[in-house]
This record gives structure tokens, C-alpha cells and sequence, in this order.
């Protein structure tokens, strides 16, 4: 196994022997794996664990066991919450989309900022076979035939040479533990329904039918070498970007043969569907200002262009402010953070600023959306709040409510942010050290 996984990443140059790799772990029996083999090839590795809230109990002890794992391999640990279910609803995606969508993006978001040379994840052959098969069930482009790529820019899969057999003969030889989903075995998601139902039946036909289907996707992947080299052409002649905005000039693509493909292409790093695509091509006659959707990006015909912002996902997750960070800043809002003396210190009441007692904060802070059930206790009160409450009583509009955010220690509430600070973090006499947190728009938001 070892040997297996060693020869894939060095044949494929996936990454160094002193590469920083971020492994991607559920806490599954393939992520272990990943883990297990990664420590024993003696890669410098952490572990980023996303929980998506959608298993109540279950999801909770997945996380408390990848963090124990963690600590076995005496590594850092990363781990996010997420409320899957509210950006499916608004975004009118499959729960397994819009966790994949928030799921990579924040794995790339740690990536980033911790340092890591690469994201891992624990994609095996078994994998790769399930995926072609679904993207021709469900139809596809050239790009759904490669089945999973052994890298794609910072992601690398460096099992994906071993099956689904190699794996457990691993863990019984390694005596390895892990945690069973039991989503795993139902029917009712399309990938499960062609794990148990199809691939058995096509193995009759062909009982090498993983390797077969390897051996397709690198035959696919050379093709598809081919059609990159033209993409990366009309992109060089069609593409800009400038503060986080991408600019498509309309007038090399115009010609350009079969342009429903070629603007799929184009526009597949922003996650804009075919279907989605389909309608932006019959529009493209038409009068500017018609606005298109991805999971991720907004995009809007303007003219002779198209014109591509990035949304918003932090509203479904959070971000961490370590001790000593002095800024914050995400796509609507700006914090500046100060420590100062308690007995130098003047305080300031205004909703915009809060002055905290820094020593009763539990480090690393974090920032995000409210969400219905959090309470604290506004400055001045003794008794709990909803902040569902609080926001009613502030008659805040109801199209705004989703645009406050609140600020988190360990559990508990320490700031409506802009608003009302929480009276067990206040400044008191007793107080020796305060932390200024001023909050400022960094857009206009409406509000």
C-alpha cells in the first residue's frame, strides 16, 4: 500500500517530501487511511474536519473523533461548522452540492492562510469509476470522462491507485479505527445507488472493471490535454481580471466554434452549469444587465462583456480571529482591533466599538452570521436575550437581519456586532487588560 501511494504521488509529482499538506479527513475509513499513510511516508500533514450539521449526534462524535486523531498524530487541527441545509435552500442545490461548495472553499480558505502547500483528500479508484459512471448517467462535457484528476491545481488525491480492497486490508493490518456513515449505505443518493446497484452488475461483465475505467480516464485526460491547450488561448485573449472582478471580453468568443462548450470551459472555474450556460448564450443578443447564478459567483452581462464577482460564503461559516490579529475583513465588513491598559484606557460607548475584558475571552474568537437559537445578555440586562428578540425590538428590517453578524467565544456571545455588546464581557473595575474592537462597512449594504 505504501509503496502503491508512494510511486502514484512521485510518478504523478503531486507534491515533496517536504511538502505542508492540509488532509481533508471525515473521519471515515478512507480519510483514515489517508492519514495513516501519510504519517508512515513521514509527510508533514494536519488534519481540517468540516461538520455540516446535518446529523445531529452523529456529526458531533465525528468531529470529536478526528480531533482525537489529531492528537494521536500530534498534528494541528482544523474543523468548521456549517449550515448546510440554509445555503441549499438559498441557493437551490442538492445538500451534497452545497456541501461540497462550502466544504472546498473553506478547505482552501485554511489552506491559504495556515500555509499548506496542498489540500489532500482520500479519493481512491473505486471513486474515479463512480464518477464517470454518474457524469454519463446524468450527461456530461469531455471533463466529466477523466473521472477524478490526481491533482487540480493545490488538490492532490494520492490514493487514487489503490481500491476500495487495498484499503481494508490496510486497516486490518494496521488495526485502524473509524466512524461508519450510515448515509453510506442508503440508496437514495445517486453515487450510493450506483455503488450498490450498478458496479456490481457491470463487474460480471468485466471483473477489472476499476482498472479499465483508470486506464479510460488517462486516455480522456490526454484529449482533453489538447482542448486545454485552445481553452488557455481564447482565456489569454478574453479574459481579465482586477480586484477580485473577471472581465470575459465578448468579441474573440463570438466566432469561436461550438461556443456553448467553449464559454462552459471558460467559465467552469466560476461553477456556472451548462444549463446555466445554454441560457447566457441565447442572451448574449440580447440587452445588458441580465444577471446568471453559480453556487458561488454572480455573473452579469454588461455590453461587450461579461462581468464575474465572487459571493459571499462566510455567512454560512465563520472566520477565526487569533490573539494579537489586529484586522479582519470580509466582503461587508471591517474590524480593527486594539489591547490596551485598562487603567490607560478611555472607554467609548458607541454602538460601533466594543471594549471588552480581554481576559475573559477564550482564544481563537470567531466571527459569524446569527442563527436562530443564539442568545447573550445586552449590556446592562442580567437576563438572557434571543437575538431574534433583540432584532425585533431594534426593528431591524427583516431583509437586513441576515447581514448581522455576531462575535463568539468559545460558546458564548460576546457581541451583536455594531450593536449591543454582551454584559458578561464588559468593561469592569476589576479589569486589566481591554480589547477595542471597532467595526466599520467595508461596502454599502443597504442597512
Amino acid at each position: 500500500m505504501l509503496q502503491k501511494v508512494l510511486g502514484f504521488i512521485q510518478s504523478h509529482q503531486l507534491c515533496q517530501p517536504d511538502s505542508k499538506i492540509l488532509a481533508a479527513v471525515s473521519g471515515g475509513i478512507d480519510s483514515i487511511v489517508l492519514c495513516e499513510v501519510l504519517h508512515q511516508l513521514k509527510y508533514n500533514f494536519a488534519i481540517a474536519h468540516c461538520n455540516f450539521g446535518l446529523r445531529a449526534e452523529d456529526a458531533e462524535a465525528d468531529q470529536l473523533f478526528v480531533k482525537k486523531l489529531a492528537k494521536k498524530y500530534e498534528v494541528h487541527f482544523f474543523t468548521e461548522n456549517f449550515n448546510t441545509r440554509a445555503f441549499a435552500e438559498q441557493e437551490k442545490l442538492s445538500i451534497q452540492m452545497a456541501a461540497r461548495t462550502l466544504r472546498y472553499q473553506w478547505f482552501e480558505q485554511v489552506r491559504q492562510q495556515e500555509g499548506y502547500d496542498y489540500l489532500a483528500t482520500a479519493h481512491h479508484s473505486n471513486d474515479t469509476t463512480e464518477t464517470i459512471l454518474l457524469h454519463l448517467t446524468k450527461g456530461t462535457g469531455i471533463a466529466g470522462l477523466h473521472g477524478i484528476p490526481p491533482q487540480n491545481g493545490h488538490i492532490i488525491r494520492p490514493m487514487l491507485s489503490v481500491t476500495k480492497d487495498d484499503i481494508y486490508d490496510f486497516v486490518t493490518s494496521n488495526k485502524l479505527i473509524w466512524r461508519e456513515d450510515s448515509s453510506n449505505e442508503t440508496t437514495k443518493y445517486q453515487r450510493n445507488k450506483i455503488r450498490h446497484d450498478v458496479i456490481p452488475v457491470l463487474k460480471e461483465i468485466n471483473p477489472n472493471l476499476e482498472e479499465t475505467m483508470q486506464q479510460t480516464a488517462e486516455r480522456v485526460s490526454h484529449a482533453e490535454a489538447i482542448v486545454a491547450a485552445y481553452m488557455e488561448q481564447l482565456r489569454q485573449q478574453s479574459i481579465k481580471e482586477a480586484d477580485g472582478v473577471v472581465y470575459v471580453s465578448l468579441e474573440p468568443l463570438l466566432s469561436a466554434t461550438g461556443l456553448p462548450v467553449v464559454l462552459h470551459e471558460l467559465l467552469r472555474p466560476y461553477t456556472f452549469s451548462y444549463s446555466v450556460v445554454l441560457e447566457l448564450v441565447e442572451a448574449l443578443e440580447g440587452i445588458s444587465g441580465k444577471q446568471f447564478e453559480s453556487p458561488t459567483h454572480l455573473l452579469v452581462k454588461d455590453r461587450e462583456q461579461l462581468v464575474i464577482t465572487p459571493k459571499n460564503l462566510s455567512s454560512f461559516g465563520s472566520i477565526t480571529i487569533a490573539e494579537g490579529q489586529t484586522e479582519v475583513e470580509t466582503d461587508n465588513l471591517q474590524l480593527k482591533l486594539r489591547y490596551a491598559d485598562a487603567d490607560k484606557y478611555k472607554l467609548n460607548t458607541k454602538p460601533h466599538v466594543a471594549a471588552l475584558d480581554a481576559d475573559k475571552l477564550a482564544f481563537p474568537l470567531k466571527l459569524r452570521s446569527w442563527q436562530e437559537g443564539d442568545w447573550f445578555v445586552p449590556l446592562g440586562m442580567n437576563g438572557k436575550k434571543k437575538i431574534s428578540d433583540f432584532l425585533i425590538d431594534k426593528k431591524v428590517p427583516a431583509n437586513l437581519k441576515s447581514q448581522t453578524a455576531v462575535l463568539v467565544s468559545d460558546q458564548s456571545i460576546v457581541w451583536v456586532v455594531g450593536q449591543r455588546l454582551d454584559n458578561r464581557f464588559k468593561v469592569t473595575e476589576k479589569t486589566e487588560r481591554v480589547l477595542e474592537i471597532t467595526f466599520s462597512k467595508t461596502k454599502d449594504t443597504g442597512q
